[in-house]
């Protein structure tokens, strides 16, 4: 493979993985990668590093809904070189760490298991909009995961960096996108976020909670369409510039 031809990488949310990118494997057929992340350390700053191995190239569109967002800023502050463009769902690039939180659901895990936490932290994520159909897909994901992978995911949320320097400084493309309903951040912070960012755009969707790939795959998919489109006609010697 070319190190000039672009790539798609789909990082995943909490408590979810790669499979929730279903809907948009199609987009760059044979150039889109979506790795499972649990795996692959104990630091967000491992999971970038390793995540970087599932891709070849130099012109990377990286998209990361949550957490996955918040690998895709590690992966810009570790390669800035490698990437086109960042699309960032649901994430907050500044940490303020909620080490109450952290332990509040480290122990409903062990104590009482996947099920009882995906209903007290994560369904409430959804938007009250949000079909039956894109619920039970996230709850399906869920419950198929190690409990013990989906912990080591919490604690990698809740240790991460503030990687607010990435959107000051990344001369790319910053795709800021949250739901209307969304609280984790939301449209407020998420509005900031896309105004602070070099080159921010942001997308506020409507009748959609955090689960954005899940909620409104074909909003996304026409969002991501367009920015491969624009990286397309863009020249690799353009964006080395």
């Amino acid at each position: 493979m070319s190190s000039d031809r672009l790539e798609l990488l789909l990082l995943h949310a909490l408590p979810l993985d790669g499979s929730m990118w279903e809907g948009q494997m199609h987009l760059l057929p044979g150039s889109t990668h979506a790795p499972t992340l649990y795996s692959l350390g104990d630091s967000i700053e491992a999971w970038a590093v390793e995540a970087l191995k599932s891709v070849r190239g130099n012109r990377l569109i990286v998209v990361g809904c949550s957490i996955g967002g918040s690998c895709a800023l590690e992966i810009a502050a570790l390669a800035p070189e490698r990437i086109a463009a960042l699309v960032l769902i649901g994430t907050k690039a500044r940490h303020r760490p909620e080490p109450a939180l952290h332990v509040s659901v480290l122990e409903l895990l062990r104590d009482e298991g996947l099920e009882a936490a995906w209903d007290a932290y994560w369904a409430p994520l959804f938007s009250r909009s949000a079909s039956l159909q894109a619920i039970d897909a996230a709850r399906t994901i869920t419950l198929r995961q190690q409990l013990q992978d989906v912990a080591r995911g919490v604690t990698v949320f809740h240790t991460r960096p503030s990687r607010v320097q990435v959107l000051l400084s990344l001369p790319r493309p910053i795709v800021i996108m949250t739901g209307e309903d969304d609280r984790a951040p939301g449209p407020k912070t998420s509005s900031m976020q896309a105004a602070h960012a070099r080159h921010g755009r942001l997308k506020i969707v409507r009748n959609c909670g955090h689960y954005l790939p899940l909620e409104q795959p074909e909003y996304l998919n026409a969002v991501l369409q367009e920015l491969i489109s624009e990286q397309q006609r863009s020249s690799p010697e353009r964006d080395r510039r």
